[in-house]
């Protein structure tokens, strides 16, 4: 069967790209082999325009929420479901210096959009906040396995999904066009997330894969924002509230920590005054890169491979840009921005060729 683009993987990166070419009306097919543990599933799904333990502007904020904004609500629409959920945020303050930084901050034309209020006393009873905070907008988080879900089951009704884990070695790659069992593609694109590191195609590119864990919770009185300092709690989503996230860049096992535990909860009661119950804890390995930016674009050598990857913990903000990007690249009516192109790391690619080859004498 002859098809635009095979699209490897159905976590968040492979499901809004996918999106995207159907919606430029595409020809495609999905491999996924469902795994409601991957890390996508696992993600709290926050987007937050001010982050960072300097707490500054997310880089690329003004495209990347302007764009966000208007395509989840689309979405749902598309989908009928409902896993948008913008609300605030309320950041605590830790020093009169930070505090002072936010006032300033508040005036200049860069933050308005996105600082609703500067509180400079304690501004909500139940938290931690005895010099105030700053209260933001344009943020809030994405039901991940209400997204996941329905875009899977809606892909399995256009017939465009394929159940099953990919193999590389069944992979026919010719100069401008690929085949796999039957499927003729001018393009695969590899949206596999943490797991390319472990292919052979795109191994040789720096990802950092880190480890995060996130607790369950049931709170005794709801919450309606997100708090966010040292931790972040959501308001409750069907009775759960997700607290988290720990960052473990050396522990790549699946299996949940009492450290990670302790360290969330040790957080969470510094932030607010609440008597938690915890659910359960789950773990991700989240797709993170050296610069902490998304790798997308064409192998150096194999024209017909493109990746989309290296979202890291921002994926909800950079996957809707940047798969509209890729789309556009891939119709010949857009470029990528040099801070995720891939190109900036062919380097590595032919240092790993030649390193290869040396050993090879």
């Amino acid at each position: 069967m002859a098809i635009d683009f095979l699209v490897v993987g159905q976590g968040l990166a492979g499901t809004l790209l996918a999106h995207q070419l159907l919606e430029q009306r595409f020809r495609i097919s999905i491999i996924d082999r469902y795994d409601g543990g991957s890390s996508s599933y696992v993600a709290a799904g926050l987007f937050n325009p001010i982050t960072g333990k300097r707490f500054v502007k997310t880089w690329n904020a003004d495209r990347l929420f302007s764009f966000m904004h208007r395509f989840y609500p689309k979405l749902q629409q598309r989908l009928g479901e409902n896993f948008f959920h913008p609300c605030e945020i309320y950041r605590p303050f830790a020093s009169i210096e930070e505090q002072n930084d936010w006032l300033g901050n508040s005036a200049k034309p860069e933050y308005k959009e996105f600082i609703k209020e500067i509180y400079r006393s304690p501004g909500f009873g139940r938290v931690r906040n005895p010099l105030g905070g700053v209260l933001i907008r344009e943020g809030g988080y994405i039901d991940m396995p209400v997204l996941l879900r329905s875009s899977r089951k809606y892909f399995e009704e256009k017939e465009v999904l394929i159940n099953e884990t990919f193999d590389d070695a069944a992979l026919d790659i010719g100069e401008d066009s690929i085949n796999y069992k039957g499927l003729h593609a001018r393009k695969i694109i590899f949206a596999r997330g943490v797991a390319e590191k472990y292919h052979s195609f795109f191994n040789w590119l720096p990802f950092r894969p880190v480890k995060g864990e996130i607790l369950n919770l049931k709170l005794p009185v709801p919450i309606e924002r997100i708090y966010n300092r040292g931790c972040f709690i959501t308001p409750n989503d069907r009775g759960i509230s997700r607290c988290g996230s720990t960052y473990d860049w050396r522990d790549h096992t699946l299996q949940p920590t009492k450290k990670g535990r302790d360290t969330i909860i040790a957080n969470l009661q510094a932030l607010i005054h609440s008597n938690a119950e915890v659910v359960d804890q789950q773990v991700g390995i989240r797709p993170a890169t050296a610069d902490r930016r998304p790798i997308v674009g064409f192998h150096p050598e194999l024209k017909p491979l493109v990746l989309f990857n290296g979202l890291g913990a921002k994926g909800v903000t950079l996957a809707p840009f940047y798969a509209h990007q890729l789309v556009g690249v891939l119709q010949n009516s857009a470029n990528l921005d040099d801070e995720v192109n891939i190109e900036r790391y062919y380097s590595l690619y032919y240092k790993s060729i030649s390193e290869k080859n040396n050993r090879g004498k």
